[in-house]
């Protein structure tokens, strides 16, 4: 396996912290597989609409969802399949290691 990885540590460092979230994990995950309403995402997430905004706002400036309007509704979908990759590493991971401790 080739470990010779050229990225940009700096903008994979700002990727990791936008998914470092565990609200934003939890949105993610739901508009992966299917588009959201605003207020159902709230209530399914358990977040006030202000504080997910927040977290959508981030989302969406790091290109990773897609929005779309239908008269006073706006929709999330997910908008990226890397982002997907990388999610689906972490629940690989998670599976091999059931029992690992936190390290935050």
């Amino acid at each position: 396996m080739d470990r010779d990885f050229k990225f940009d540590v700096d903008k994979a460092a700002d990727l990791l912290a936008l998914l470092a979230s565990p609200s934003r994990l939890k949105v993610f995950g739901l508009i992966s597989k299917n588009e959201w309403s605003v207020s159902a995402l709230a209530a399914e997430v358990d977040l006030s609409q202000s504080a997910l905004s927040q977290h959508l706002k981030k989302l969406r400036n790091a290109d990773v969802v897609g929005v779309r309007r239908d008269a006073q509704n706006i929709y999330y979908s997910c908008s990226s399949d890397e982002i997907i990759k990388v999610l689906k590493t972490l629940e690989d991971i998670q599976k091999k290691s059931p029992d690992a401790k936190s390290v935050a």
